[in-house]
């Protein structure tokens, strides 16, 4: 199904943010729509959107987690840096 890669994103997004709840629609012409889901209704985050479009912005959006870095590569990128 073309929306797994959609719902996966969401599910991500919802993840790396706490407290807060995101949903996706599918709109009528096969756009996506991203939602928040508020105590009063839901609010609108993303105007539907192509597939990639959705996943990309998706995404971006929220809280992003830092990368992990092992000491090994953490000593190899102080050796790239150039000495003075």
């Amino acid at each position: 199904m073309r929306s797994t890669r959609a719902a996966a994103a969401v599910e991500r997004l919802n993840r790396r943010s706490d407290g807060r709840r995101y949903l996706m629609v599918m709109s009528g012409d096969g756009g996506f729509i991203l939602r928040e889901r508020l105590a009063g209704g839901d609010l609108e985050i993303v105007k539907a959107a192509t597939l990639d479009d959705f996943v990309r912005l998706v995404d971006a959006a929220g809280p992003q987690i830092a990368p992990r870095i092992s000491k090994n590569d953490a000593a190899f990128a102080r050796q790239l840096v150039k000495k003075t």
